[in-house]
C-alpha cells in the first residue's frame, strides 16, 4: 500500500513548531481542523494526548505515529508533519522526533485503524524511508515519496 494514497499535500506540514510533546500534537490537531476533516481541533488534541498519556507513539528513527480514533469521522485522515530540530517525545531508542504520521480513524473501524499502523511502521522500516523524508522540507517532495514508495 503506498501512503501518499492515504493523505494528500495540504495534509503534510513541513513546518511544525519544535515545541513539546503536547505542542507537537496540538499543532498537528489544529492544522488538520483548520482543513475541515475533524470537526474540532482541541478534541482531536485531547484524544491524542489520551492516548499518548498510555505510551509515546515514537517508534524510534527519529518517528512518531500518534494516533487516535474519532466518533462522527467518516473516513480516516492520515497528516505528516515535520520538526527538522526534533522534539524530545519519548521515543523507543531515546531520540528526538522529526516526523510525525498523524492517523486519525472512525470509532467504529478498528481494523482499519490497524491496517494503516501496520502500513506506516512497514514503510518506516524498509530501506532508508526514516532518514529520506527526515531530510525533505517541502510537502511535495514529501508526498512524492510517500506516493512513489509502496509499503
Amino acid at each position: 500500500m503506498a501512503l501518499g494514497a492515504l493523505t494528500r499535500p495540504e495534509l503534510i506540514f513541513p513546518d511544525l513548531p519544535a515545541t513539546d510533546r503536547p505542542g507537537v500534537l496540538r499543532a498537528l490537531a489544529e492544522r488538520v481542523a483548520r482543513q475541515g476533516l475533524v470537526g474540532s481541533g482541541e478534541e482531536l488534541f485531547q484524544k491524542l494526548w489520551e492516548r499518548e498519556q498510555l505510551g509515546s507513539t515514537g517508534i524510534g528513527q527519529g518517528v512518531a505515529i500518534p494516533h487516535c480514533k474519532l466518533a462522527g469521522l467518516r473516513q480516516g485522515v492520515m497528516a505528516v508533519g515535520l520538526v527538522p530540530e526534533g522534539v524530545e517525545f519519548g521515543a523507543a531508542d531515546g531520540l528526538p522526533v522529526k516526523v510525525f504520521f498523524l492517523v486519525v480513524s472512525p470509532g467504529g473501524s478498528p481494523a482499519q485503524h490497524l491496517q494503516v499502523l501496520a502500513a506506516i511502521s512497514r514503510w518506516i522500516k524498509a530501506d532508508g524511508h526514516a532518514g529520506r523524508l527526515i531530510g525533505l522540507h517541502d510537502a511535495a517532495r514529501v508526498y512524492d515519496l510517500l506516493r512513489d514508495e509502496d509499503a
